[in-house]
């Protein structure tokens, strides 16, 4: 007996490298303001660095500009893990005969991306490599009608077995033709 629904999880934006970075970008953030600060105020509030016999124009203004930029990306980077951007799903079932993606974007409207085809209407499953400095290694959705849709997470290239192995299984599943390898 074969199953009837195959599903995909997909991870977003809660993903150790983007934590790790979040953290680098909020430790340079608050430094570089604390810095700047220090040398306007002509007291220490880096317990590591002596700068508050800095001039403030134009070095000291200098570290608070890139300190408040780097606080105002912080805050974007924290927003956009708490929201887990481009995490959701892809759904094919053979009995509601329906394929679904679900993806989760930012604040408004379109927050929630779903997105449902009939399976009738899907042509294809399309492979796509590249290879050079910004290496893809993505997997397509070709639908009547429509755009083809990515079917991959937004990270590292997926490793080439692993790729194959799914746009094949995807393509019997669905019963359509490969394309692309």
């Amino acid at each position: 007996m074969t199953a009837e629904v195959l599903r995909y999880n997909i991870l977003g934006s809660r993903r150790f490298s983007n934590y790790f970075f979040a953290l680098m970008v909020a430790i340079g953030g608050i430094g570089f303001t604390l810095g700047g600060l220090s040398s306007l105020f002509h007291v220490d509030l880096l317990p590591t660095a002596d700068l508050k016999d800095l001039q403030f124009i134009p070095q000291g203004l200098a570290l608070t500009f890139y300190g408040i930029a780097g606080i105002l990306l912080d805050i974007y980077l924290w927003l956009v893990i708490l929201l887990d951007v481009g995490s959701g799903y892809n759904e094919f079932d053979r009995t509601r005969g329906i394929v679904t993606i679900h993806r989760q974007g930012f604040w408004g409207k379109n927050r929630i991306i779903h997105l449902e085809y009939p399976l009738q209407d899907v042509l294809a499953v399309r492979v796509e490599i590249r290879g050079g400095i910004n290496p893809r290694r993505e997997l397509y959705l070709k639908v009547k009608g429509k755009r083809d849709i990515p079917l991959t997470e937004v990270r590292d290239p997926l490793p080439l077995s692993v790729l194959e192995e799914r746009a094949a299984e995807l393509a019997k599943f669905l019963g359509v033709p490969l394309e692309g390898l």
